[in-house]
């Protein structure tokens, strides 16, 4: 891999990772608020290590563990760095299972937003869809139907994948609802601690970091890779949350533009598993083209409806 493709590689990723983050930088904004400066400053430092090593670091590795079951918890973190065949084999191999289980996780991602989330209407059609949301639960079960039955006829292990993508989804989106229930509590408690908060907020990040770290594996199987971009993206919402979240709330279409780039990124996954071999390049480029699309209909916009709320589904 030359040098353009990787910084290409991780342009894309810190890209993505911010845009995917904006919500987080919100909520976290929100909730310090409500600290004290000292609190405040022991978030943003202290726990960006946190949020880059201990999140976006560890869960790849993890991920690649999981996903080829030949590979010992060590091997699996030095494998990204061996040049043994074996190892580069052994990687390769499982990376079909890997590819179709984000790859559902991330079109089960966009679907919840499409029909279930409130948002901003960005494209014509999505109002009617949002209007229809009772259909999302019909639909991902049809979908995972689909990728089953076709995935069975090329490896069982790959159908196992989507399987666990759709299981994921669910158990994340759980955890996501309540740490949301929790925000709103931090928000209107006056007796919480801002220990406690900083605790809630770490869990919240780590929520919200999950979709970044699974997405970044359309864009490359180099977990070295991912780190970089994934922590400089995750330093850049920290200065988000800090300087600029009045400004970013401007800018009503960014999330729109997140979520279709995880629709394609997940449909890029999917088809890498079916043995559909996509150029590394498109993945970045379709990040960047999705979120330049939104930037332009938000600018568009500012002068028009200056501080617009959201159109709730």
């Amino acid at each position: 891999m030359d040098l353009l493709s990787i910084i290409l590689i991780i342009a894309g990723l810190i890209l993505f990772e911010t845009i995917t983050s904006i919500d987080n930088a919100i909520i976290n904004a929100e909730v310090l608020s409500t600290m004290s400066e000292r609190a405040k400053r022991w978030f943003l430092i202290w726990g960006l290590l946190f949020a880059v090593f201990a999140i976006r670091g560890l869960l790849p590795w993890l991920i690649v563990w999981l996903s080829t079951p030949s590979l010992s918890p060590l091997g699996a973190f030095t494998a990204t760095f061996s040049s043994d065949p074996i190892v580069i084999a052994a990687i390769e191999h499982s990376a079909p299972i890997l590819l179709m289980g984000g790859g559902t996780f991330l079109l089960f991602l966009f679907l919840h937003w499409l029909f279930l989330e409130g948002k901003n209407f960005g494209l014509k059609g999505e109002r009617y869809i949002a209007s229809k949301g009772v259909w999302f639960f019909a639909i991902v079960s049809l979908l995972l139907t689909g990728l089953v039955w076709f995935a069975l006829d090329k490896n069982p292990l790959i159908a196992f994948g989507a399987v666990v993508g759709s299981t994921a989804f669910f158990i994340v989106h759980g955890f996501r609802q309540n740490a949301e229930q929790a925000e709103e509590k931090m928000l209107h408690s006056s007796g919480m601690s801002d220990i406690s908060k900083i605790f809630y907020l770490e869990v919240i990040d780590a929520t919200f970091s999950i979709d970044g770290v699974i997405g970044a594996f359309a864009f490359t199987m180099a977990v070295p890779l991912i780190l970089i971009g994934n922590g400089i993206g995750a330093f850049v919402v920290r200065e988000l949350t800090l300087r600029n979240v009045d400004t970013i709330r401007k800018y009503r279409y960014l999330k729109n533009g997140a979520m279709y780039s995880i629709f394609f990124l997940g449909v890029i996954m999917i088809m890498d598993s079916f043995g559909i071999h996509i150029p590394f390049w498109v993945s970045p480029l379709i990040t960047f083209g999705c979120v330049g699309l939104f930037l332009y209909k938000s600018m568009r916009e500012i002068p028009k409806v200056p501080g617009a709320k959201r159109n709730k589904a």
